[in-house]
Order: C-alpha cells, then sequence, then structure tokens
C-alpha cells in the first residue's frame, strides 16, 4: 500500500467511513495487541487494551493531523488507554507471555536479534535465555516495564515517553535506569533459582 493510499484510508476514516477505519485496523492490529502484550503482561488484558485503544482512535481519528505516523499516534493512544486502565484496575496479575523477543543485558531490550547459525545448541541457549527474562520482566512493577518497553523495543525518546506518558523527562530517564538495574537484579535471581549461568560477559 503506498503512502497515497494509506492517506486516503485515514482521510476516510475520518469523513465517518467505518470500511476504511476496519482495513487501518487489520493493518496496524498487530502492532497495537504486540505493545499491548508487552504493556499487560498477559494476553487477555491485552486483548482488551487493544480492543478499547482501537475505540478511542476510531473516536478521535478526526483530530490525527498527519503530523506524526499513523502508528506512532496508535501507540499513544494505546499507551494512554493503559495508564487509564490501570487506574482504574490495580493489581492486575502477570502471566507467561506466548510471544517471545529478544533482550539484550546492557540495554534491557532490542528488537531482533540475529539468527543463529544453525548451531541446535546456541538455539537452546537463546531460548532459555529468552525464558529468564521474561520470568524476570513479569517481576517489574508496570512503571518500569512500561518506559522498557517503549524505550529499548519500540525505540521511543526519552522526550517521546515523556509526552505520551505524561511524566517529565527527568521522571523518565530516573525510570528507565532503574528498571535496567531491577531487570538485572531479577534476572540474576531467576537464573540463580534455575540453575542458569548467563553468557560470559553478560554480568558486566
Amino acid at each position: 500500500m503506498t503512502l497515497a493510499d494509506h492517506r486516503r484510508l485515514i482521510e476516510a476514516s475520518q469523513a465517518g467511513d467505518t470500511q476504511a477505519f476496519s482495513r487501518l485496523v487489520e493493518l496496524y492490529q498487530d502492532q497495537v495487541y504486540g505493545l499491548a502484550v508487552h504493556l499487560t503482561g498477559n494476553l487477555d488484558d491485552a486483548q482488551d487494551l487493544a480492543q478499547e485503544a482501537f475505540v478511542r482512535a476510531y473516536r478521535s481519528v478526526g483530530s490525527f493531523r498527519f503530523q506524526a505516523e499513523f502508528g506512532t499516534w496508535l501507540h499513544r493512544i494505546t499507551v494512554n488507554t493503559w495508564i487509564n486502565m490501570r487506574r482504574k484496575h490495580k493489581g492486575v496479575q502477570v502471566e507467561s507471555l506466548d510471544r517471545v523477543y529478544y533482550w539484550d543485558w546492557e540495554t534491557a531490550a532490542q528488537r531482533e536479534v540475529a539468527a543463529t547459525d544453525g548451531n541446535p545448541v546456541d538455539a537452546y541457549e537463546q531460548l532459555e535465555f529468552q525464558g529468564l527474562v521474561r520470568d524476570a520482566l513479569a517481576e517489574l512493577t508496570e512503571e518500569h516495564r512500561m518506559v522498557l518497553v517503549l524505550r529499548e523495543i519500540y525505540g521511543y525518546s526519552y522526550e517521546e515517553i515523556a509526552d505520551t506518558t505524561t511524566t517529565s523527562l527527568g521522571t523518565v530517564k530516573s525510570r528507565l535506569s532503574r528498571a535496567k538495574a531491577n531487570l538485572r537484579v531479577q534476572l540474576l535471581k531467576v537464573a540463580d533459582r534455575l540453575g542458569v549461568e548467563f553468557p560470559t560477559g553478560t554480568t558486566e
């Protein structure tokens, strides 16, 4: 789909064309749901969050001014919706994630990792480490998990995170620093509990 076609879908949605908006949902549903899974930590809440985010996007699409990418706009709506949901429903339980993402010790997370060379031992160790990080991530607070997701997986700048979460730049930097430190602590705890050693250099 070209940028012109994409813009026409948005403009048609703004004019009240529900089929055009449904097409936008099809284009962005994986992106929004993936973010929702990362934010909530469990699949049931992620589905509810994604659905509510699209409802809010439909109601607000008339305010979209093409000053940012539509996907970024949807991301912000999803995060803001999650913040509101958290305020209304405290104590959401974190469950195992079905979808695996790759994490790096130093930067806390990254969008993807190069594939292994086909060595089954390397592949197993990589999957094992992913499981450790997933368990460790579940132990973080929602605020810490949120800034890690936005910064390290989705590549938001500090300024964008502050704007999206309506917090100060200093707060974002402080939370991110503490989140990375806490993730390291939780990784060590999980690894110790399971008797697993990290690859050389990961604890530097």
